[in-house]
């Protein structure tokens, strides 16, 4: 990379929308460990010149639903002692002025979210116990049926009848947002996601979505889809998993999730484009026998790691977009949509 791209890089608002950190820092810290953020992640972060990470709250399967509570607040509090320990080099975030500062104080910022609404269950009050806590971002489903709505899936399975958002999920977009919480819609059917647009007041996000009509999957958004996101004045973050990248492993490469970028320009504006690598590599480890069963490839990262980000800067500077294009991409489009809703 050369000098040019090195500085806007280094200098640039960069928010990558979805993380699923806590799950390893929790598990690693049960273990013994401590300061876990500060000795595994923060170089990456700093080499790939992060701001701010929207750090995912996320239970897997084996713990859905009797657990789901217990495993999520289990997360939150690991997160709030790693800030104990590494308090000069991370800090959560609760507004845009708490991402702001992070980016300007070099700090790593950490947003929190909810992926799949299994840890409040039927209790919508748990959301402001959630919100006071830091979650300011509501992700409604993870690719599994659950109180609030039906997930896509990664492959067709057999499921029954699917449904869009039920009764309690009305309820609870209703309450996340009366709170001050994005919504967003990744994960969900596409019966869930039209709810949603119909349903919601503000903008919503994408947090960790690709383009359909380049990479055939359910996980992926359709051109419609696409257009309503805009619509709402929201933002979609590109991600970087193979299966969402493209259909085969050879072409799953940093050149087709630019193609990606490419598609959701073209169609809607730079505006509504953002980074949600969603980087797994780290945690197939902790992937249950199930959820991989219903997975159609083995996943892996085209970014290998956060310290790889300039690649992908490096590839959009080639396609002719502007150092102010990618600021917009990297990061202030999300942080301009946060500020109009949390």
């Amino acid at each position: 990379m050369d000098t040019k791209l090195t500085k806007l890089q280094k200098q640039a608002f960069v928010l990558d929308a979805h993380f699923d950190l806590l799950m390893d820092v929790q598990i690693k810290r049960e273990k013994g460990r401590r300061k876990v953020i500060e000795q595994d992640y923060w170089q990456r972060f700093i080499d790939g010149g992060v701001s701010v990470v929207i750090a995912a709250i996320f239970v897997d399967s084996s713990f859905v639903p009797e657990m789901a509570l217990k495993k999520a607040l289990g997360q939150i509090s690991a997160l709030y002692d790693e800030v104990d320990e590494s308090d000069d080099k991370i800090m959560i975030c609760y507004s845009v002025d708490d991402m702001e500062r992070a980016h300007r104080t070099g700090k790593i910022g950490f947003l929190l979210s909810i992926e799949g609404a299994e840890p409040i269950g039927e209790d919508i009050h748990l959301l402001r116990i959630f919100y006071e806590l830091g979650v300011r971002n509501l992700g409604l489903v993870w690719s599994r049926r659950n109180q609030v709505g039906d997930g896509c899936h990664f492959q067709s399975v057999q499921e029954g009848k699917k449904g869009g958002i039920t009764n309690l999920g009305i309820r609870m977009i209703k309450e996340a947002e009366r709170l001050g919480m994005m919504i967003d819609v990744t994960h969900l059917n596409d019966e869930g996601f039209l709810d949603v647009m119909e349903v919601s007041e503000n903008p919503i996000i994408a947090s960790h979505s690709n383009v359909r009509a380049i990479c055939p999957i359910m996980r992926n958004l359709t051109d419609e889809h696409i257009k309503a996101i805009a619509l709402k004045k929201g933002v979609i973050g590109i991600n970087a998993s193979n299966m969402l990248v493209s259909s085969n492993d050879s072409n799953s490469n940093v050149e087709r999730m630019a193609d990606h970028v490419d598609y959701i320009v073209q169609l809607i504006g730079v505006q509504h484009v953002g980074i949600g690598l969603d980087l797994c590599d780290d945690f197939m480890k902790y992937v249950s026998s199930d959820d991989l069963a219903n997975m159609p490839r083995i996943p892996f990262d085209v970014i290998k790691g956060h310290q790889q980000l300039p690649l992908f800067t490096e590839e959009l500077y080639k396609r002719g977009y502007t150092a102010e294009d990618i600021d917009c991409i990297l990061g202030d489009n999300f942080l301009n949509v946060f500020k109009k809703v949390i």
